[in-house]
């Protein structure tokens, strides 16, 4: 399963022309692909309007939405986030440390076009899906 951050649907929805962004239009249809709840909630924020609101919300419907949260993720989010900063890495979003917390504890690769998930890749096996430039 591959969880899609809202990174990419944002630049897809758009149309804007990124290496992840066009990994995702290769994937959609092909593999299972899943959406977090609180990326959903990202990506819908930033409707401008009803319509595209309601539009967006249709399209992501077909895919499959992930729980990100819960007891569980929530602590091994805190001691991701721990493990980090030790090294001296600080992340910037708690989000960010709960979406790659339940991707390493899932076993999902993380499609993505956010810098701050690289962390987690080079130190706590988060797999992220390699987009060609």
């Amino acid at each position: 399963m591959i969880l899609v951050d809202s990174s990419v649907w944002i630049d897809y929805l758009r149309g804007t022309s990124t290496p992840p962004a066009n990994k995702l239009d290769s994937l959609l249809g092909t593999v299972p692909l899943a959406i977090g709840d609180l990326i959903l909630t990202e990506v819908l924020q930033g409707c401008p309007g009803d319509k595209e609101f309601n539009d967006v919300r249709q399209q992501l419907a077909a895919i499959e939405l992930v729980v990100l949260g819960g007891a569980d993720v929530a602590i091994e989010a805190a001691r991701n986030f721990r493990r980090l900063r030790a090294l001296g890495i600080t992340v910037r979003k708690t989000i960010d440390t709960i979406i790659a917390t339940r991707c390493i504890l899932s076993g999902y690769e993380l499609l993505h076009h956010d810098r701050d998930f690289d962390p987690f890749a080079e130190h706590l096996g988060l797999k992220c899906v390699v987009c060609e430039p």
